[in-house]
């Protein structure tokens, strides 16, 4: 995760609305009204918001009693440059499990790009480095030897578009290129410490020549293959074994491992994009549900073509 920079304005009316709302854990917020894709684009009055909470049942109960018309309406409206927000609540323990494990790829797959962090009680942003090292390893097993920096953030982005049913009807299809191009300075500093640790373990390695963004060449070898797998999250290890095979393998510090049995790069990166489109299409789908039953079928259809429900 990494920090935007707000308008002050903007922030006030952030916390302003984080204070009508029952006490939450963690929330953070994200959309164009924060920061535009691209300096060019025209921006949207949407923020969407994570709020994480420890009991999502008795928040619900207490913000029900404290704010009734946002069931209602979806939505909720403020004044001054009338920003909109809309909110989706997770109980802490499945935010962090989605987080090291990617169960459902959905938050994971957020919080993997630039967002910004207004409450985080119990520490998500260290938490999420795991994920942040993930990604870079996904990523890096599905692009070829050598590759730009901007291709690097636009693969880690697309993980969490692959399969999703919304980029299929109605999304944008250049928005993981405007995402990136647009944030790519956020991009840079929330993975340049794991550019940098893959360097040191010679899994990665930069040229620079003149003015043009450096030329980035990774080891495409089996043993850096199986290190990229092995930081994977257990939950995608676990089920990439089940499809190509483990074996017993003795570490130098003398235990006894089970390792992942990979014939080649190729093979370790086709086995996890299946895994990942088959998360990602089963998360859009519960989605684009919950915005039916939550907006009604006209409204959230209609929303679902001009943007998508809850952006992940």
């Amino acid at each position: 995760m990494e920090l935007l920079s707000m308008e002050n304005h903007d922030k006030a009316q952030l916390q302003s609305f984080l204070k009508t709302l029952p006490p939450v854990e963690f929330c953070c917020v994200y959309g164009s009204s924060l920061h535009p894709n691209n300096p060019g684009s025209a921006k949207s009055t949407m923020v969407d918001c994570i709020l994480g909470v420890s009991n999502p049942q008795q928040w619900h109960s207490e913000n029900l009693t404290l704010n009734n018309d946002h069931y209602a309406a979806w939505m909720v409206l403020l004044g001054g440059a009338r920003l909109m927000f809309k909110y989706g609540v997770v109980r802490m323990h499945d935010l962090v499990q989605d987080i090291l494990n990617w169960e459902r790829f959905y938050l994971s797959g957020r919080l993997q790009k630039p967002v910004h962090v207004l409450l985080d009680n119990l520490d998500v942003t260290n938490v999420n480095s795991v994920n942040l090292r993930a990604a870079m390893s996904a990523a890096l097993l599905l692009l070829p030897s050598k590759f730009t920096e901007e291709q690097l953030y636009a693969k880690i982005c697309s993980l969490s578009y692959m399969g999703d049913l919304r980029m299929l009807f109605a999304e944008d299809r250049n928005k993981v290129k405007k995402i990136v191009q647009g944030q790519f300075e956020l991009f840079r500093s929330m993975y340049k410490p794991f550019i940098e640790e893959y360097e040191t373990k010679e899994l990665l390695r930069r040229s620079i020549s003149g003015n043009t963004q450096p030329i980035i060449s990774q080891d495409g070898g089996l043993s850096a293959a199986q290190s990229l797998v092995s930081s994977l999250p257990p939950m995608v290890r676990s089920q990439m074994a089940m499809k190509l095979g483990e074996k017993k393998v003795l570490c130098d510090s003398g235990r006894v491992i089970q390792e992942i049995v990979i014939g080649s790069k190729d093979e370790a990166a086709k086995c996890m994009q299946t895994i990942l489109q088959r998360k990602v299409m089963v998360s859009s789908a519960r989605q684009a549900v919950s915005g039916l039953l939550a907006a009604g079928g006209i409204t959230a259809m209609r929303y679902c073509q001009s943007c998508s429900a809850i952006n992940c």
